[in-house]
């Protein structure tokens, strides 16, 4: 645990996840106080924190400890003020135990009943066939012939719970997950604030990929927010009204889905705020002053939706904005030189603190940039991709100082 900065009236608000980085500076903006909860305990997310709490399964594992999670839940609850505790990415397998669990704070998010809706799979796309919302072909057993298909653990996230069919081990549980049909169009995923029923758009972002070993759809970042046809935006406006109305979801939730740019295939909810919170906090500051976790603790605690105005403005974005994850192309040890110059670089995030081991394929930091246009983001994502590669090779491990063309 750590602590810093003189204690306020303001109240706590404990973020819980992989990273809870995004959510803490979100948070901050709203003048809440932070109790992260994550496994990598970066540079800024501490600085967004008046408390962190390391709750990583240890041994360089990216992975929650949920003993160690509870516990430390249980301890923070003891914090004045506190109004509950957020879930992010991380906690999919975590969540029917935790819901269950006493003497935690009250989770401000989706309920047990709303989640299992969304996340059981059987359940969800039955529901999406009773909406007569499109997804790609599943199938709970294995398919006769494996080439086309995937196999996805139920409550995995992030793409590292993908795999193609036909890499299969003949031994793994299909149980524990369903196989789905590889679909066609470009990635896409839509942020909506739920509030009795209806879901209040936030905006549509494109999703990056990258293959790391056998893995072929990890999670690599976002761009956004994108234009879309009016058409297809009432469309995605109306299924997802419908999975609010027959759900119950709450707060801030995304839906990932594939699209062709008239039609559109959904994958997957995620009952959680999403990290692209970040694109549309950056690309419309006007809309969302106090950031828009400020709205999902209004539409849990409150069941009050985001204003009008608020939504008309994002809509007309100032900018465009982008988030990319930059993977270890080889292990090493992350100097304080390199950890400095990433922390006073502002298109860095997810600043590592001096000393972490980083192995070949684990993020290093995720960069984040702003322009005029979805275009001009991708190629400012590629320079710093550029530029932070190259500070890796240049910040040794004996602390020399780097050779850094950006400042």
């Amino acid at each position: 645990m750590k602590s810093h900065r003189p204690l306020t009236h303001a109240p706590f608000v404990a973020l819980a996840g992989l990273s809870a980085r995004w959510l803490a500076q979100s948070a901050a903006r709203a003048g809440l106080r932070v109790a992260a909860l994550d496994i990598f305990g970066d540079r800024d997310t501490r600085e967004a924190a008046e408390l962190w709490f390391d709750v990583g399964a240890g041994d360089g594992a990216l992975a929650l400890d949920r003993a160690r999670l509870v516990d430390t839940l249980a301890r923070v609850a003891r914090l004045p003020g506190l109004l509950g505790w957020i879930g992010g990415s991380g906690l999919e397998p975590l969540m029917p135990r935790l819901c269950r669990e006493s003497g935690l704070p009250r989770f401000l998010g989706n309920d047990a009943e709303a989640i299992a809706a969304v996340r059981e799979p059987r359940r969800f796309f039955a529901l999406l066939d009773a909406l007569r919302i499109a997804h790609p072909a599943v199938s709970f057993e294995r398919p006769a012939t494996a080439e086309g298909w995937l196999f996805k653990r139920a409550d995995g996230c992030g793409g590292t719970h993908i795999k193609p069919a036909l890499r299969l081990d003949a031994a793994t549980d299909s149980t524990r997950g369903y196989f789905q049909r590889i679909g066609q169009g470009r990635p896409l995923s839509a942020l909506f604030i739920g509030v009795r029923g209806r879901a209040h758009l936030i905006g549509f972002a494109e999703q990056l990929i990258c293959a790391i070993g056998d893995l072929r759809f990890v999670h690599a970042g976002s761009l956004g927010p994108i234009d879309l046809p009016p058409a297809f935006i009432a469309h995605a406006q109306q299924a997802l009204d419908a999975l609010c109305a027959r759900t119950g979801l709450v707060g801030i939730n995304s839906c990932d889905f594939l699209s062709d740019g008239a039609s559109f295939d959904v994958l997957e909810i995620n009952a959680r705020p999403s990290s692209t919170m970040t694109l549309y906090e950056t690309a419309s500051p006007d809309a969302w002053p106090a950031g828009l976790l400020a709205c999902h603790l209004d539409a849990c605690r409150h069941a009050r939706a985001p204003s009008a105005a608020s939504l008309a403005l994002a809509r007309e974005p100032r900018w465009r904005a982008g988030q990319r994850v930059l993977f270890a192309q080889r292990p090493f040890s992350v100097s304080a030189a390199f950890s400095d110059a990433c922390l006073r670089d502002p298109q860095c995030r997810d600043v590592p603190m001096p000393g972490t081991r980083i192995d070949a394929g684990q993020p290093v930091c995720t960069l984040h940039v702003r322009a005029a246009s979805v275009d001009a983001v991708r190629a400012a994502l590629d320079a710093q991709h550029e530029r932070v590669v190259q500070r890796i090779e240049t910040c040794d491990e004996t602390d020399h100082a780097c050779l850094d063309a950006h400042y």
